[in-house]
């Protein structure tokens, strides 16, 4: 296993104001359990609020972890020293999701990829120019544009300046966060080929976030629901997004627009994400559910195994794992 994560959680201390102790804690990431195999790739979605961008950020340390593990190779990234996690961090790299705001207005292109080969002292000069130009051709820019500032650049060059600088080092494993949620829809396939292209060429894993469930369809092995800074639901995609398990997932589905209005669909997330400083009772999804029942107020459910296709793993934190109610429905039909 390339990548195993374990019980990962991230609080921020909230009230209290400049001097007095803070008076609660807000759960970002509430015991996160995640697993990638080498060459693949986990899809991450959930609404804003859900914990996502919080969990890439943790899984290079851009954001300090409260506890768990990050385990790349057996080895847990939040026990080393500042030293040794440079030197790990060649094999984990990261594309952000703002290719305006991920790269340095003031550095030509050249200096933006040449800088995380220096860092980890790859290769002398010489090298590193042919290298610079290298990643270039690798997605797709002319060696020309190494002289060129960022800003003379459409959203979709950023990008693939921004996909260039993350594979400098040689990693392993990428996390992509929402890497194309900020680009023209036009331009949005170009960019999810390349991805998909270099993924296949370079042997890499990816770990994708996103909220658009048709693009993580696209290209996710499997997938993991987020709410609330929990996983769930997670299972193969296509059986995923196919036969939803928790209404939460169901209810993601029905945001999608669908091109048969007579399909029976379940009901869309009602109201707001709960705050993550006081969250509801039992499971965080109760008081959004269609299905809710009294042991969901009371009881939080846990990520457990439910039945699947031959040999698919899946896993679901519901009470009522498979069951959701379509609108036209009073009082609950149920679609299994």
């Amino acid at each position: 296993m390339l990548l195993a994560v374990r019980d990962l959680s991230k609080h921020y201390a909230v009230g209290g104001g400049l001097f007095g102790p803070p008076r609660g804690a807000l759960r970002a990431l509430d015991g996160v359990d995640l697993d990638l195999a080498a060459g693949a790739t986990v899809g991450i979605v959930g609404e804003s609020g859900s914990g996502k961008t919080t969990l890439a950020r943790c899984l290079l340390r851009l954001v300090e972890p409260s506890g768990g593990q990050v385990l790349l190779h057996g080895e847990d990234l939040l026990t080393l020293r500042p030293r040794a996690l440079r030197a790990r961090r060649k094999m984990i790299q990261m594309v952000f999701q703002d290719p305006y705001g991920s790269l340095d207005p003031r550095q030509r292109v050249g200096s933006i990829l040449d800088e995380p080969l220096r860092v980890h002292r790859l290769g002398t000069a010489a090298e590193r120019r042919r290298r610079v130009g290298e990643l270039l051709s690798l997605v797709g820019l002319p060696e020309a544009a190494a002289a060129r500032y960022p800003h003379e650049f459409s959203g979709g060059q950023r990008q693939r300046i921004g996909i260039a600088r993350a594979l400098a080092p040689g990693p392993e494993l990428l996390v992509a966060d929402e890497p194309v949620s900020a680009l023209d829809v036009s331009v949005r396939a170009q960019i999810l080929n390349l991805l998909a292209e270099l993924q296949q060429r370079l042997g890499l894993a990816m770990v994708f976030i996103g909220h658009d469930l048709a693009v993580v369809e696209q290209v996710a092995d499997r997938t993991a629901v987020m709410y609330l800074g929990r996983v769930v639901e997670e299972g193969p995609t296509r059986e995923l997004l196919a036969f939803p398990q928790h209404p939460y997932t169901a209810g993601l589905i029905a945001t999608v627009p669908s091109l048969d209005p007579t399909a029976a669909r379940p009901r869309p997330p009602q109201g707001e994400i709960p705050d993550a400083a006081n969250p509801p009772t039992g499971c965080a999804y109760h008081p959004r559910c269609p299905i809710a029942a009294q042991v969901c107020r009371e009881r939080a459910p846990t990520l457990d195994p439910v039945a699947g296709g031959p040999g698919q793993l899946r896993q679901a934190a519901c009470h009522f794992p498979g069951t959701w109610a379509p609108p036209a429905s009073g009082n609950g039909g149920v679609v299994s």
